[in-house]
C-alpha cells in the first residue's frame, strides 16, 4: 500500500459519515444565517473546512489513542496503531490539514477566527478526556457543534443567542450518536479502563440516548421557531424524529453490530433537518425574485 493510501486511511477518507455528521448542522446554520441564500464562496469554504478539520481530528485522535486502540478489536488495525504510519507522520498530516483549513478561514470575518481557534483546541484535546472525564461524548458534542456559531459569525459578523441555542441542542445529538458508537466498543473499553458515556450510564444507557435525541429535536425545533422557520422545517424535524425512533429498535439489545448501524445512519437525521430548512426558505426566495 502506498503512503498516500495509508494517509487516506488515516483521515478516514473511505468513511465519510464523520464529515457528514459535522456538515449537516453547519450547513443548516449557514442557510438560516443567510436567510436561505449563502454565498457560494462561504459555502465552499465551510464544506472544505469541515472535511479538512474532521480529517485532522482523525489523525490527532489516532496518535492520542495509539496505545489503547491495539486493545480494541475494531481499531487495532488503524495505521498508526499498527505502525504503518509513524506518530510523526500522522502529526505532520494533521498540522498540514489544520493549516489548509486556516488559510480558508482567512477569507472570512475576523469574528470567525477566534471561534476557529477554539474549535481546533476542542478537537485536539477531546481524545484525552477519555482518560478522566466520565462523559467525554458531551465534550465531543461541543467540539462537533462549533460549526454552527462559526457559520453565523461568517455571515452576520456576530453570533446571536439562537445560534448558541442551536449549538447546545446539536450537542445532545452528538451525545446520542456517539454513545451509540461507544456501545460498539463497550466490552473492550471496560477491559482497558477507558471512560465513555456507554459505560457511565450503565443500565440507563438506552433511555438516556432516547432522552438525548428528544432534547436535540425539541431544542432544534424551539430555536427554529424563534428564528422564524415554518412547517417545512418542522417536517424535517418529524422525519428526524421518526429516524431516532427507529434507532431504539436497533440499540435496545445493545448488540455491537446494530449499535454501529444506528451510529452510521445518524447523518440522515441531519440531512432531513437540512432539507427541511432549505425547503422552508424556497418560497421566500421565489417571492424575492
Amino acid at each position: 500500500m502506498s503512503r498516500w493510501q495509508l494517509y487516506l486511511k488515516l483521515i478516514r477518507f473511505d468513511k465519510p459519515v464523520g464529515t457528514l455528521l459535522l456538515l449537516w448542522p453547519t450547513l443548516t446554520a449557514l442557510w438560516i444565517a443567510s436567510g436561505g441564500l449563502p454565498s457560494w464562496q462561504i459555502l465552499l469554504i465551510f464544506c472544505a473546512g469541515t472535511f479538512l478539520m474532521r480529517s485532522a481530528g482523525c489523525a490527532m485522535n489516532d496518535v492520542a489513542d495509539r496505545d489503547y486502540d491495539r486493545h480494541v478489536a475494531r481499531t487495532r488495525d488503524r495505521v498508526v496503531t499498527s505502525g504503518q504510519v509513524s506518530v510523526q507522520e500522522a502529526l505532520l498530516v494533521a498540522v498540514i490539514l489544520v493549516m489548509m483549513a486556516g488559510v480558508l478561514i482567512l477569507a472570512l470575518p475576523k469574528s470567525v477566527w477566534i471561534l476557529a481557534v477554539v474549535a481546533v483546541v476542542l478537537a485536539a484535546t477531546y481524545p484525552f478526556f477519555k482518560r478522566f472525564f466520565s462523559l467525554p461524548q458531551a465534550y465531543l458534542g461541543v467540539a462537533f457543534s462549533f460549526g454552527i456559531p462559526m457559520a453565523f459569525a461568517a455571515v452576520q459578523g456576530s453570533v446571536p443567542w439562537q445560534a448558541w441555542g442551536l449549538m447546545l441542542a446539536n450537542s445532545f445529538w452528538v451525545l446520542a450518536y456517539d454513545t451509540e458508537y461507544a456501545l460498539v466498543d463497550k466490552a473492550d473499553d471496560l477491559k482497558i479502563g477507558i471512560k465513555t458515556s456507554a459505560i457511565t450510564l450503565g443500565t440507563w444507557v438506552v433511555p438516556a440516548i432516547l432522552l438525548f435525541y428528544a432534547l436535540f429535536l425539541a431544542g432544534t425545533s424551539l430555536m427554529g421557531s424563534w428564528l422564524g422557520l415554518g412547517w417545512p422545517f418542522l417536517v424535517g424535524i418529524a422525519v428526524a424524529s421518526a429516524l431516532a425512533g427507529w434507532h431504539y429498535g436497533l440499540i435496545k439489545g445493545q448488540q455491537p453490530e446494530s449499535c454501529f448501524r444506528a451510529f452510521r445512519s445518524n447523518h440522515w437525521l441531519g440531512a432531513a433537518i437540512f432539507v427541511g430548512t432549505v425547503l422552508d426558505y424556497l418560497p421566500h426566495l421565489s417571492a424575492a425574485v
